[in-house]
C-alpha cells in the first residue's frame, strides 16, 4: 500500500495563487476573449498556479480561516487589477480603431460584438480581432503570462497591493493608452483632417458645389485605400505594448 500526505499550506499557496491567476486571466487579453470558455480559463489558472507553486510555496505560512478568506479577496483584487492594467495598455488598439471610424465616417455603423464585448464600427472591431490574433500569433501572451508570474515576487500570497500606487499606475496606463492611439491612428487622421480642411476652403471658393455632401464618399474611400498603412505597423504595436502591460505589471507593489 502507498500512502501520501497532502500539506496544507502548500495547499493554501496553490490555492491563493490559483485566484490570482483566474481573475487575471478573465480580464486580460487575450484570454478574456469570451470564446474560450470559462472552465478552460479556471483550468489553466489552476495549472498556471501548479506551474509557480516553487515560487510560492516556499515562504508561505498557513492562515486561520478568517485571515485566509480575507487572503482570497486580496488575491482575487491583485489579480483583477493586474488584468485590468493589461486590458487598459491594449485597448489602445481598439482606441485607434474608434478614431478612425469617427473621422472616416463609419461611426454611424456600429454593432456589438458579444466575443470580445466590443460595441463598435467596422474598424474598431476589426483592430481589436488582429490585436488578439496577433497576440497569440507573435507570442505576446507569453510576455503578460510572464509579467502575472514576477508579480508573486513583489506581492506575495495575501499581501494584497497599495492603493494609491495602483491608483497612480492606472493613470499613468490611461495616458499612454490614449497617447497609443493617436500614435497608431494618428498618419490616416491626419489625411482625413486635410480632406476636410481642403473641403472646406473648396465650399469658401465655390459655394454652389457643395462640397461637404461628397465629404461622407471622398472620407470613406480615403479611409479604405489607406487602412493598409495602419494594419502593417500593428505587429510592432502589439509588440511594444506588451512590453508597456510588462513593464506596468512590474511596478505593482
Amino acid at each position: 500500500m502507498f500512502g501520501a500526505t497532502l500539506n496544507g499550506g502548500w495547499l493554501e499557496a496553490v490555492g491563493l495563487a490559483a485566484v490570482r491567476m483566474t481573475a487575471f486571466l478573465f480580464i486580460a487579453p487575450p484570454f478574456s476573449y469570451k470564446a474560450i470558455p470559462a472552465r478552460v480559463k479556471a483550468m489553466l489558472g489552476i495549472a498556471l498556479a501548479l506551474a509557480v507553486s516553487p515560487r510560492v510555496t516556499p515562504d508561505y505560512v498557513p492562515l486561520d480561516t478568517g485571515p485566509f478568506f480575507t487572503a482570497l479577496a486580496l488575491e482575487l483584487l491583485v489579480g483583477a487589477m493586474l488584468g485590468f492594467l493589461v486590458s487598459l495598455v491594449f485597448s489602445a488598439v481598439q482606441t485607434a480603431g474608434s478614431l478612425i471610424d469617427m473621422f472616416g465616417g463609419f461611426q454611424m455603423a456600429q454593432a456589438f460584438d458579444p466575443g470580445s464585448m466590443v460595441n463598435g464600427a467596422q474598424f474598431t472591431r476589426l483592430f481589436q480581432m488582429t490585436a488578439l490574433a496577433l497576440m497569440f500569433a507573435s507570442g505576446a501572451y507569453q510576455l503578460v503570462i510572464g509579467g502575472i508570474v514576477r508579480s508573486y515576487d513583489d506581492l506575495p500570497l495575501g499581501g494584497g497591493l497599495n492603493l494609491a500606487g495602483s491608483a497612480e499606475l492606472l493613470v499613468t496606463g490611461l495616458s499612454q493608452m490614449v497617447l497609443a492611439a493617436v500614435q497608431i491612428a494618428g498618419p490616416l487622421l491626419v489625411v482625413l483632417f486635410l480632406a476636410d480642411a481642403g473641403l472646406g476652403l473648396l465650399t469658401r471658393v465655390a459655394p454652389a458645389l457643395n462640397a461637404f455632401a461628397l465629404s461622407f464618399p471622398i472620407k470613406i474611400l480615403l479611409t479604405v485605400l489607406l487602412a493598409g498603412m495602419v494594419v502593417v505597423v500593428l505587429p510592432e504595436v502589439i509588440s511594444s505594448l506588451a512590453n508597456q502591460a510588462f513593464g506596468l505589471m512590474r511596478e505593482v507593489r
